[in-house]
């Protein structure tokens, strides 16, 4: 007994220390993170942070290029062009340029979404290894050449990708879902195109895109790791100097709100995946704080959440059910989703409705609001406890123009959320009647 006792002590202690721990790091980390900002010569935003404990460079490149910049003609031009940058530039070939890379130890990666394309650069923060690292950089985002070979062969790639995913349930639903709930606007176009546009796209289509969207004067360059302000300046500068130098206006039009409509479509799969959409959240919307926390609490929090508890836990019809909100320039997708058997199908759909519906009317429980408040708050330091992750934020930041202080808003911000404010914020943009929604894999009598 004694020893039992001793032990749940133990325990108790160390989930204590734990808290302690990471309310004091979060603490640290925001405190010695201060970002940096500056526009470099050509017009380009930077955002730097400088961190000495590792000698590694992360750097990151976004331009308003993503799929939304795409026209219905031409869809998945955006993502071909954005593909075909480090396939060819600056008189190096693909296989030059991979081999450059491999032989200092550094990594080029993309990131694709409907506002950004991005290219992302990891590499050593040694003179020699860095030097050649941002020289591949450079030549990647200023001078790519899309090789008319290189285009013909990664089309036919993405092309018969989606031959394949179009027969696939969960890509059936997503692709549904989006032109339900996006109609005409850009928002509504896929990430990839479609099999009918790619096969219209020329290696000039991909030059024009790049002309006139991967501009100095909406690039946004994140940097962060073991350099000087002065070497910072100095690298910001090489690689927005030959950017192109056009000036466009950012059109993107509001997002109006869909029809409500089902959409049931009949798939071999042994489960139905059911989707639930409706328009949510600008990035820099008032209501950010209070939609976020009272999505973790209706289905983003895991096993806590009501969705969960409900759907899953309480009746069994699926394994797995979230809710999420994903931010955009304009009114990005809010979206509940789940997989369950085909005969149970209508009943998981009824039951997530209701669940959905009692939240905006009543609200989150005061027990509910304070434990989300400690999961979100105790996760956010692991949230930024690598370089990986605060570049993200720190692109985020810059791209969406929001505070410099967001990091140290965050955690002020959740804690002051109130369950008067939830229920307030999803009442005012959520309408559960309205929403628009894809069963794929429904029963033949449904």
């Amino acid at each position: 007994m004694k020893e039992a006792l001793n032990k749940r002590f133990s325990m108790q202690t160390i989930r204590c220390l734990l808290i302690l721990f990471l309310g004091i790091y979060s603490q640290w980390v925001l405190a010695t993170l201060p970002i940096q900002h500056w526009q470099t010569s050509s017009g380009a935003r930077v955002y730097f942070v400088e961190s000495r404990g590792l000698p590694i460079l992360d750097i990151s490149i976004d331009f308003s290029a993503g799929s939304s910049a795409d026209t219905p003609e031409k869809s998945g031009c955006a993502s071909l062009t954005l593909q075909l940058l480090d396939l060819g530039a600056g008189g190096l070939s693909e296989d030059k340029i991979s081999k450059a890379l491999a032989d200092v130890g550094a990594q080029l990666s993309a990131r694709f979404d409907p506002d950004r394309a991005g290219i992302l650069l990891r590499t050593l923060s040694n003179k020699r290894e860095r030097n050649q690292a941002l020289d591949i950089l450079s030549k990647v985002v200023q001078h790519p050449e899309f090789h008319e070979n290189t285009m013909k062969r990664e089309r036919a790639r993405v092309i018969a990708g989606l031959k394949e995913a179009e027969t696939k349930p969960d890509y059936i639903a997503g692709r549904t879902l989006e032109k339900m709930l996006y109609g005409n606007h850009p928002y509504g176009l896929p990430s990839s195109g479609e099999v009918d546009t790619l096969n219209t796209l020329q290696r000039k289509d991909l030059v024009d895109f790049y002309r006139s969207h991967y501009l100095a004067t909406n690039a946004v360059v994140s940097i962060m790791g073991d350099v000087s302000r002065t070497e910072a300046v100095a690298i910001a500068e090489a690689l927005s100097k030959d950017l192109p130098q056009i000036k466009t206006a950012d059109n993107l039009q509001p997002v109006i709100r869909p029809a409500a409509d089902i959409k049931r479509i009949m798939h071999p799969a042994t489960q139905s995946h059911i989707l639930l959409a409706y328009p949510g959240l600008k990035r820099d919307d008032p209501d950010y704080y209070p939609l976020l926390v009272g999505n973790y609490i209706l289905g983003g929090g895991g096993f806590a959440s009501r969705l969960m508890e409900e759907i899953r836990q309480k009746r069994g019809l699926t394994y797995s059910v979230s809710s999420s909100f994903f931010p955009l320039k304009q009114a990005g997708p809010f979206q509940i989703g789940l997989q369950t058997k085909k005969e149970q199908s209508e009943e998981a759909l009824k039951i997530t409705r209701k669940v959905l519906s009692d939240f905006i009317a009543g609200g989150p429980t005061e027990k509910e609001l304070i434990a989300a408040k400690g999961n979100i708050v105790g996760g956010f330091p692991l949230r930024i406890d690598s370089n990986n992750k605060i570049m993200e934020y720190l692109a985020v930041i810059g791209f969406y123009n929001l505070p410099l202080t967001y990091l140290d808003d965050y955690v002020r911000a959740v804690d002051k959320v109130t369950v008067k404010q939830i229920k307030e914020a999803f009442q005012r943009r959520i309408l559960p009647e309205g929403m628009v929604t894809v069963v794929v894999g429904a029963m033949k009598n449904e």
